[in-house]
């Protein structure tokens, strides 16, 4: 279980990005997570993560206080960037994986294990020995998910991942995902493609001025997005007669 209570967040200069949010996250689950630029998707992403602690109220991850246990959390939190660049650090794909599980100083045995298991679930045994710099995109972006999911968390948060991929990248993700929530783990999508992720999650969280305005299932969710300045789906469009805009 992930819950927030009145959870907020002022970072150093004063800037005041969450406030009053207050939620549950069953575990397992597949979440998405809305709102327009700038509304606090990413600062709350690095809260869960355990990467800041709330400057208000209570967080907690399996009944861990972000603020009191963040190592803990960070064990069974993984967050993938929206940059891969920033997060892959090896020098090859296989190198880049093992990173994480090196850092926990697990047997070697153990870490073999998890590089080859993240490798296959993500369909880059063909490439592990080749240069990261030489990668795809869509590349990239699998192999900053393959190094977090050798780390072996519970809850796995993105943050926009569908940037710069095309459709057949972002279907192979989308799978990725359904695979992962299939596996019994939590998956917290933060991303402008609401259409891409919809139709799969089972809770939607829409934030708007770092509050917390609107949660509850995705069919009851969607026919509300437009009033918080997020692009419905489609089919909601089409549903209401509407088609401001096109449809990919």
């Amino acid at each position: 279980m992930i819950e927030a209570v009145d959870v907020g967040f002022t970072y150093p200069d004063g800037t005041e990005a969450l406030r009053g949010l207050s939620f549950r996250i069953p575990c397992p689950a597949f979440v998405l997570l809305c709102g327009a630029n700038g509304q606090g998707k990413s600062t709350l992403l690095y809260l869960l993560a355990g990467l800041y602690p709330p400057t208000r109220g209570t967080l907690t991850v399996f009944g861990m206080d972000v603020a009191r246990r963040p190592e803990a959390v960070r064990t069974c939190v993984g967050l993938v960037f929206q940059d891969p660049d920033s997060q892959i650090l090896g020098e090859t794909v296989a190198d880049d994986v093992a990173f994480g599980p090196e850092n926990l100083a697990l047997p070697i045995r153990e870490r073999e294990r998890r590089v080859a298991q993240s490798l296959a679930f993500f369909g880059l045994k063909e490439v592990a020995e080749k240069p990261c710099y030489a990668l795809s995109g869509g590349q990239k972006r699998r192999v900053a998910l393959a190094g977090v999911l050798a780390m072996d968390p519970q809850v796995v948060l993105f943050d926009e991942p569908f940037t710069h991929l095309d459709w057949d990248g972002a279907s192979a993700l989308l799978r990725a995902m359904n695979r992962l929530r299939d596996e019994g783990r939590t998956v917290v999508v933060s991303t402008h493609d609401v259409e891409k992720v919809i139709a799969h999650v089972d809770q939607v969280l829409v934030l708007r001025d770092g509050t917390l305005v609107r949660s509850g299932p995705p069919q009851e969710v969607a026919f509300e997005l437009g009033r918080y300045g997020v692009r419905p789906p489609c089919s909601v469009l089409l549903g209401k007669g509407l088609m401001p805009w096109p449809c990919d």
